[in-house]
């Protein structure tokens, strides 16, 4: 099955070292990758089995996942290393989030040209099996989760509502912390 989680070789050792790590902590990797640049950065994105991070349980990650670093050594170079949320525009790396994210809009890159394209942009329609339905202008199509090369949620005002909304209703907005926002009734003189 297509391994979104960790890319390259080298993501995927480092996927073989650190996912244990941090499924033993309770949460779910999303995404691995060691990137370059004039230093080496290796990013982890991780949330909890029901979606949601917090910035503790994300330093909670970095510190369990350094003294196992420290210990395997597995980047020769210097490097960062930078624990996140997926964010909301996140990216789709398991066969799971096709499902979780139906109805909203995604881009989605295949490794192989399929009908004459490699990317492909629509609303998720869910999955059917191993393929990832996604609903474009020519109707639904169906790409077998092995083929696609990459995938990401499209941010929209609609997927930024259901986020503030998802975190309201679990109460990590609380929105007595913030003032009341005044609608501004005055005309503006031309």
């Amino acid at each position: 099955m297509s391994d979104l989680i960790a890319k390259t070789s080298m993501d995927r050792r480092m996927a073989e070292i650190l996912v244990p790590v941090i499924e033993n902590l309770g949460f779910e990797v999303v995404r691995i990758r060691v990137m370059g640049g004039k230093t080496n950065t290796l990013q982890v994105m991780a949330e909890r089995p029901d979606g949601g991070i917090e910035v503790d349980e994300c330093a909670q990650i970095s510190n369990a996942i350094s003294v196992v670093l420290d210990v395997e050594d597995p980047l020769e170079d210097a490097y960062a290393l930078e624990v996140s949320s997926p964010g909301i525009d996140r990216p789709l790396t398991r066969l799971k989030d096709f499902e979780t994210f139906e109805g909203y809009e995604a881009k989605i890159e295949t490794t192989d040209v399929i009908d004459g394209r490699r990317r492909f942009k629509g609303v998720l329609a869910g999955v059917d099996g191993d393929d990832v339905l996604l609903n474009i202008e020519e109707g639904t199509v169906g790409l077998n989760f092995d083929w696609l090369s990459d995938a990401k949620l499209v941010l929209t005002d609609e997927l930024i509502k259901e986020m503030l909304k998802q975190r309201k209703d679990a109460g990590i907005i609380d929105e007595t912390q913030f003032d009341e926002i005044e609608e501004d009734t005055s005309k503006a003189e031309d």
